[in-house]
């Protein structure tokens, strides 16, 4: 049974437990928020580490979480029509957070996701709306994070999938 304070989120009708919060992980989270808190303070509201409600099955809880605003202020968790881009930090959960959590995020309609791998040192982002047949993958997006908002104090790269 879980208790109040427990880690977990709704996954495919499944109760998960999370991975406890590292340092890095933390840091590479705060930096986030604070890089999007000074670019989007009018754009988008910020929402760190609460669960997005994506169906009666899934309610993940993304990392950091860009959403539409709204005048007010989501006073339920939001749902997948209001979110802009999710971002999963990841140490020790990279391969579940890009086999399961990504691919859920794109089949409820969600624009784009990145995935912060701290373990290889990348930020990995792209649309995750369908790609229109016969474009290849390298016209994916990608968004780098800047060197001084890098995360968990090491120099980011960015990746494709």
């Amino acid at each position: 049974m879980c208790g109040e304070d427990d880690r977990v989120e709704l996954i495919d009708g499944q109760v998960v437990e999370m991975s406890p919060i590292g340092d890095r992980h933390a840091s590479c989270v705060r930096r986030l928020n604070g890089l999007f808190a000074r670019q989007l303070l009018d754009v988008a509201v910020i929402d760190v580490q609460n669960p997005v409600v994506l169906g009666r099955r899934d309610a993940p809880q993304p990392d950091v979480t860009l959403l539409v605003p709204r005048a007010d202020a989501y006073p339920h968790h939001p749902r997948a029509q209001d979110i802009l881009l999710v971002i999963e930090v990841a140490d020790t959960t990279v391969a579940y957070d890009r086999d399961v959590k990504l691919p859920l995020y794109a089949r409820v309609g969600i624009p784009e996701a990145w995935l912060v791998d701290l373990e290889r040192d990348r930020a990995r982002g792209r649309p995750l709306h369908q790609r229109p047949r016969g474009v290849p993958r390298e016209h994916d997006h990608t968004a780098p994070i800047s060197d001084h908002d890098r995360c968990g104090g090491r120099r980011s790269g960015i990746a494709r999938y």
